[in-house]
């Protein structure tokens, strides 16, 4: 027997075929319920009537006329439409650029262009191909035999065809041309001496044309809409091939051979480029002049050189170098040529929706009938009449799946009945019928009846729908084919061949249905990506073979003429015609149908797709002809309508907890289904529907009445066909309906003759004997039958349940003296109950117990047939013997076998893995061996751990000893026996704890050996963290007291240095004090809240430990301390720069031209008050009582942030260094103070050439305040402040006494400067209170209050004076209520609303707001404005929040009004 070649279609099974007798035939609704249980299983099945019944053919064939559908094979099946569309986009792109794709032939077929595509694609693309050499793997791939150099095949025709598509896919043809080049030069690294050709107009026989304009033949002028192929190119007739003597008008070209193809025109060899750049004969060429040629340039390189390489869009006449596009074209394109901005427009338009078009006109069917035949005959070159099956349905797979033949036919499909007539006879139809025909009027096999017949639901459904209940005529050809389906509704179809030749069908079962759509959207994601949903759009197939290899169960049969084919519910289903042929076919829906029909809706709502009718509206009319209505289908329906009535019931509680209140009586039945359509969902609305006044005539359903509009639901109407007061009687009557004798007769019976899959439970047989003696149904043979096997399946349910307790109860208690069950004896039992008419619930169990044991029993055979088995094996066996809890002899032998196994395996993983085999776990390992039976293997094994055992026991002892030792051995002891434990296969503490110490010994020496070095220095940290390490080493190490001593003396240095630099309770380290300051405090600084203060102190305070850090690291890293002067240098200089910029900014509050500063001082942030005191370094005023006083006659004083060191005079710090330089230990402190000594050292050279023309000193000077400075009245009576010094003072001088102040130690030059500029201080100490005096007198003005500056003046000198440190302390002892923030009139006792008085104490609770609130508490927010009156208002009575305060500035309103920053 041949095997199929591996592309050869291979047909899938047969499905059920029936042949009903004349009994059985004579009721077709009877029969399907019988066949049902057997056909659903496959999806569709085949019924042969009976010889006899021949229905006369009732259609005139010449006056039948339709217009067929035409259908191209190989863009119906999936995975073939896909190539398709891809080659349509290569061809277009060359197309564009003016050449023609040529398909390349590889081991004689053409190559897969999109698979090779694909596979580089997936590989990394076509340069990580060539450069990893991968062109062998892909080719394999393709189904390319390996050896025969096809993959360098591969690359030429990939580089030659797809490589300039894929850049123009990420948009690379777009770069620059140094980019382009670099890309074409990394594609030709793999191999410099080929140079990649793209395709032109090349004569090579290894190429075929792809038949792009023969695929748009097809379309001719007079078509109407054009399919979607037909509108990417417009050809000329005269490209179309016809066939001889064949007129192209008349006659489509249905038949397309292997090869025959229709290239595009080639342009005329005539038009050069020149011809494409616009010139005509009377006009002189562009290269004429240089003129024209600067007219026409390169959009890349912007150069009009090189002419003849010059090409003109032929789209937006842009112009491009051929060696300037990416890739370069090595020729100029020969016909219409699209630049790369044009291409990105044309390819980049969407495809559209794929659709079948109709023929040019219509067919009568004896026509249509001449032209299939024809067709057919001239395909296979035999009469059609001797073509085989086996050989048409192999072709038509082979066509719809290849790409090199495309063959047209055509299809007359969805003709209706209605309008043409059917195929069968009907009363006062066209037909005269004969007498003896008349039977088949009234059939029910005839279509035209089956549908109407009273057991089909689709009865009670008034409207006529085609298709449905009214049968579609199907005249088919040979290949023309429908595409995977399901029908509308999920109903069943029913399809009948009059006359001509087979139609092949394939289903799939209704369970696979949602298995077969995951694998189409699967292999072809492409195609429902841009059509979602394709599979409602009959267009669309895919090879049986290759669902059935990814899992979906595929039937097929071969439907001949008068035969039957019958589709049950959602069961997909296909096929193709063999030839010439007349079906038709029409839907009928039974009652097993019904729960199906309810959740196709919900299905059809999901997918926003119409209903062919309302359910809903024919279950309403089967309940109002209860009394009619067939039993069984009564309890149908009345189940549906149960589920119908409890949905409205919920929807409608959902509608008016909406707010809905308005209902109205509707009737919708007498409605068009597409007038009560939900505009959401397209459900036909019956029972009730949502409407609102604003858009009459839409409606939607209860599920979407939240997304009718955007008006209030308390507008909108709730329509209803039934209220559920009238639903209720409709359902019961059904119910009554179908409780009835002869439901509970055929149920009886269906119970009794039931096969194995088919029996019911005990309990249902119970029920029917209970039901009869409620209804007191008269005694009958029946019951009597049914009551003596009731008692024989309750008595075998009873030995049953025995059975099954007595298993559960011996699997917890474990009762020696039970007897359990032979296998033997268990075996007749569960015969017995098999032979019951009835399904007890035990029999599943028994079976499986009986499964379960003969399982056992050959497991447990072939385990103990093993030598060594594994211990998982045996307790899975043992734990499985356990539950069955019978008498099975396999168990005493497994639990033997189990302890020795599992002793052995733990005794081989224990030496396997030495890291962790303890003592401890040696001996229980041994332990458990002396216990077991005695065999070999275990003896042995034994004994190699009893000596095991001792040589670590007497090893742990030996390094125990050597570890614990006192006084410490020396390295080389320990290392010889740490070097004889390693051989040890055992987890051994103590010779780890050996080989550790010996192994940090070693490291700790090598690294001490380094820091002994004469030329080595060490750090300090390098040298306390050798130290710290050698004193935990169990071992005795020579170098540990020298370095031991060497670190008590560089912390004896530091803690000298630290009492000589450091006070007590001081923040700072020694570094630190003995390092320039990295962050500068002083003054009293305007803040919005204690966060922003603090914000700037982290910030300032990280940049000084960066710094800091960077002096430590530098020492730390290296013996040299240039990197640590460098940083020390760089932070005197910020600090010379930060305090001269914080000396400013004080000074310039005291002086009387400031305005809006902001008067806080001191630390406390209050404003000045008594006596002041002013730090000389940062110029800043603090209050007497809140820092410490002054110490001897009149020294430099220093704020508490300025002086952070006590310092030293500079003879200590000197011998402090020089004992420094006897120590070999680096310090950074050291570095510190050498760096501070040198720098006082240097400025103090500096003082004495610069006092050295003075006579090397002066004397201080009277303070004499108002010689300094005195107000007088110019004039227009105001006041001017004259500034005059006591003596000149040069800014050389002033910069030495600020460096002097900042020193880390004391030298005499800086007590003499102090005094040469001692009169500054108080200068400044009255333009303070005299700035202040202006500051009261202006704001005073601007709220009209009149006061003049002397008065002011002297207010402020008289509240200074009353407020002594008695009023200091009170304000101190305030509670926290008190806001720290107050503006300087209220220091004064001035208040902006009302004239000054002497008297007036200030009002810490009242804000200058309008309508102030008053606020208590515990913490009163207080915010001041940023404008320019300074004042400060609560936060609540000016409306804003702590967080806005502390982020944005605040301008009151006078200030906004007065700055114009009111408007709008």
């Amino acid at each position: 027997m041949s095997h199929p070649r591996p592309d050869e279609f291979v047909p899938p099974p047969e499905c059920p075929v029936f042949e009903p007798s004349w009994e059985e035939f004579a009721d077709p609704y009877a029969f399907i319920n019988k066949i049902r249980p057997i056909a659903e299983k496959t999806g569709i099945c085949k019924v042969r009537p009976p010889p006899d019944w021949q229905p006369p053919f009732a259609c005139d064939v010449d006056k039948l006329h339709f217009t067929p559908r035409i259908q191209r094979l190989n863009e119906l099946e999936a995975q073939t439409r896909v190539k398709l569309n891809f080659l349509d986009k290569i061809a277009k792109f060359w197309e564009l650029q003016g050449c023609t794709l040529k398909i390349p032939h590889v081991e004689r077929k053409l190559l897969d262009l999109y698979l090779l595509f694909r596979l580089v694609a997936e590989e990394g693309g076509f340069e990580t191909v060539c450069r990893e050499r991968r062109w062998t793997k892909i080719a394999v791939k393709m189904g390319f035999a390996p050896g025969k150099a096809i993959g360098s095949h591969l690359r030429s025709h990939y580089e030659r065809i797809l490589y300039p598509y894929s850049l123009f896919q990420s948009g690379a043809n777009l770069l620059v041309p140094d980019l382009a080049s670099k890309m074409m030069h990394s594609v030709a690294a793999a191999d410099p001496d080929k140079v990649a050709a793209l395709p032109g107009d090349i004569s090579d026989a290894e190429y075929k044309p792809h038949d792009l304009a023969q695929r748009q033949a097809a379309l001719s002028a007079e078509s109407g809409v054009p399919t979607r192929r037909g509108k990417r190119m417009r050809l000329e007739a005269s490209c179309v091939k016809t066939e001889p003597d064949e007129p192209c008008e008349n006659r489509p070209n249905l038949r397309r051979r292997m090869g025959s193809y229709v290239a595009k025109a080639e342009p005329s060899p005539s038009s050069p480029a020149a011809a494409s750049l616009g010139t005509s004969p009377g006009c002189p060429p562009i290269w004429s002049s240089r003129v024209q040629v600067d007219l026409y340039v390169c959009l890349v390189c912007g150069s009009g050189s090189d002419e003849d390489r010059l090409l003109l869009c032929d789209g937006c006449d842009d112009s491009y170098h051929t060696f300037c596009l990416a890739p370069p074209l090595p020729d100029v394109p020969k016909g219409d040529w699209r630049c790369p901005k044009c291409l990105v427009q044309e390819c980049s338009k969407p495809l559209e929706a794929f659709g079948f078009q109709q023929a040019y006109g219509d067919y009568s069917l004896r026509a249509f009938g001449e032209m299939a035949d024809s067709f057919k005959s001239d395909y296979f070159n035999m009469p059609v009449h001797m073509v085989p099956t086996e050989l048409v349905e192999k072709e038509f797979w082979r066509l719809v799946s290849t790409i090199e033949e495309d063959v047209t036919v055509e299809y007359g499909a969805d003709i209706a009945s209605k309008e043409f007539g059917s195929g069968f006879p009907i009363r006062n139809g066209r037909l005269k019928v004969s007498p003896k025909d008349e039977y088949y009027l009234n059939s029910g096999w005839n279509l035209n009846n089956l549908a109407l017949m009273d057991p089909s639901v689709l009865t009670h459904v008034t409207a006529d729908i085609c298709g449905m209940t009214l049968p579609w005529l199907y005249v088919g050809m040979c290949f023309s084919s429908f595409c995977w389906h399901i029908e509308d509704h999920w109903s069943y179809s029913i399809n009948y061949l009059h006359w001509g030749e087979p139609k092949t069908w394939y289903g799939a079962p209704g369970s696979a249905a949602e298995k077969l759509e995951d694998v189409m959207k699967e292999l072809a994601p492409e195609l429902f990506e841009s059509q979602p949903d394709l599979l409602h759009q009959l267009v669309t197939i895919m090879n049986p073979n290759t669902l059935t290899a990814h899992g979906v169960p595929i039937y097929r049969t071969n439907q001949c003429a008068g035969e039957f084919v019958i589709t049950f519910p959602r069961s997909y289903h296909s096929g193709f015609n063999q030839g010439f042929n007349f079906a038709e076919a029409v839907n009928f829906c039974t009652v097993d149908w019904m729960p199906l029909g309810r959740q196709v809706v919900a299905h059809y709502r999901l997918l926003h797709r119409y209903c062919v009718f309302s359910h809903d509206e024919m279950v309403c009319r089967m309940a109002s002809k209860a009394d009619v209505l067939d039993v069984v289908l009564a309890s149908a329906v009345g189940k549906d309508m149960a589920d119908m009535i409890q949905e409205e019931c919920h929807l409608r509680d959902k509608v008016h907890k909406m707010g809905v209140v308005h209902c109205e009586r509707a009737h919708y039945d007498l409605l068009q289904d597409d007038e009560r359509q939900c505009i959401k969902c397209r459900t036909t609305c019956y029972l009730s529907a949502i409407m609102c006044p604003c858009s009459p005539g839409v409606l939607v359903c209860l599920h979407h009445a939240q997304e009718l509009c955007s008006c209030s639901p308390a507008g909108y109407t709730l329509n209803y066909k039934f209220t559920l007061d009238e639903l209720y009687p409709m359902l019961k009557a059904l119910k009554q309906r179908a409780e009835s004798f002869d439901n509970w007769a055929s149920h009886v019976t269906e119970l009794l003759e039931a096969k194995m899959d088919q029996k019911q439970s005990l309990v249902a047989f119970r029920s029917l004997i209970e039901e009869s003696e409620a209804k007191a149904f008269p005694e009958n043979d029946l019951l009597r039958h049914l009551r003596q096997v009731t008692e024989d399946a309750e008595r075998c349910a009873s030995a049953a349940q025995q059975l099954l307790r007595g298993r559960r109860h011996t699997r917890c208690v474990r009762a020696k003296a039970q007897t359990k069950l032979t296998v033997d004896e268990l075996k007749s039992f569960i015969q017995q109950v098999c032979s019951l008419p009835c399904s007890i619930s035990q029999t599943a169990l028994l079976k499986d117990i009986l499964e379960r044991v003969e399982d056992f029993q050959r497991c447990s055979q072939e385990t103990l047939a093993k030598e060594v088995p594994s211990v998982s094996e045996i307790q899975e066996l043992l734990d499985a013997g356990a539950e069955l809890d019978l008498a099975l002899p396999e168990l005493p032998p497994l639990w033997g076998q189990l302890e020795r196994v599992r002793w052995l395996e733990a005794e081989r993983s224990a030496r396997s893995q030495p890291a962790s085999l303890t003592l401890d776990a040696m001996r229980q390992l041994i332990d458990r061996g002396v216990a077991l039976a005695p065999h070999p293997s275990v003896e042995k094994a034994t004994a190699r751990l009893q000596g095991l055992l001792s040589v670590s026991e007497l090893w742990e002892h030996k390094a125990r000893k050597l570890i614990t030792a006192r006084p410490r051995h020396r390295l080389e002891t320990l290392s010889a026996a740490a070097q004889e434990t390693e051989g040890i296969p055992a987890c051994l503490p103590q010779c780890v704890l050996l080989r550790d110490a010996v192994a940090s010994a070693t490291d700790w020496l090598r690294e001490a050996e380094i820091m002994q070095l004469e030329s080595h220095i060490p750090a300090f940290g390098a040298l306390a963290d050798i130290v710290s390490r050698g004193q935990l080493i169990p071992v005795k190490l020579d170098p540990l007291p020298q370095l031991e001593s060497l670190l008590l003396e560089a912390e004896a240095w530091k803690k000298r240095a630290a009492e000589a630099f450091l006070s007590k309770s001081t923040p700072y380290s020694l570094l630190e004090v003995l390092c320039p300051m990295c962050e500068i405090e002083g003054g009293a600084a305007k803040r919005k809240g204690k966060k922003g203060l603090q914000h700037a102190r982290k910030k300032g305070s990280a940049a000084g430990h960066d710094l800091l850090n960077d002096v430590e690291r530098a020492l730390t890293k290296s013996q040299d301390s240039g990197p640590a002067v460098s940083t020390l240098t760089e932070m005197r200089l910020r600090e010379l720069e930060a305090v001269s910029l914080l000396r400013s900014a004080n000074e310039a509050r005291l002086q009387p031209g400031a305005e809006h500063v902001d008067p806080r001082v001191c630390v406390c942030l209050r404003g000045p008050v008594g006596a002041m005191l002013q730090c000389d370094l940062c110029r800043g005023l603090f209050h007497s009582g809140c820092v410490p006083e002054p110490q001897g006659a009149d020294p430099p004083w220093l704020c508490p942030p300025c002086r952070r060191s006590e310092r030293p005079p500079l003879e200590e710090a000197l011998s402090i260094l020089d004992s420094l330089q006897q120590l070999r230990v680096s310090l950074p402190e050291g570095h510190a103070l050498n760096f501070a000594v040198c720098r006082t050292l240097s400025w103090q050279r500096h003082v004495q050439q610069v006092l050295a023309p003075c006579g090397g000193g002066a004397t201080p000077t009277e303070h004499r305040p108002w010689d300094s400075a005195s107000p007088s009245l110019d004039a227009s009576g105001e006041v001017c402040l004259v500034m005059c010094r006591i003596f000149p003072v040069s800014p050389e001088l002033e910069e030495l006494v600020l460096e002097g102040l900042l020193l880390p130690v004391m030298v005499p030059e800086v007590q003499q400067l102090h005094c040469m500029l001692g009169n500054v201080l108080a200068t400044q100490q009255f333009s303070f209170y005299f700035h202040f005096a202006q500051t009261v007198l202006k704001t005073f003005q601007q709220e009209g209050i009149s006061v003049s500056l002397r008065e002011a003046t002297d207010r402020v000198e008289r509240k200074a004076k009353r407020r002594g440190p008695r009023a200091e302390l009170r304000d101190r002892a305030k509670k926290a209520k008190r806001n720290e923030g107050k503006s300087p009139e209220d220091d004064l006792g001035f208040s902006s609303s009302s004239p000054l008085s002497e008297d007036q104490e200030e009002d810490w609770s009242v804000c200058p707001a309008n309508g102030c609130l008053q606020p208590e508490g515990e913490e009163v927010n207080w915010v001041q404005c940023d404008g320019r009156c300074n004042q400060w208002f609560h936060q609540v009575c000016v409306g804003i929040t702590a967080e806005l305060a502390a982020k944005e500035d605040y301008v009151c309103v006078s200030c906004a009004v007065r700055d114009g920053r009111m408007a709008h």
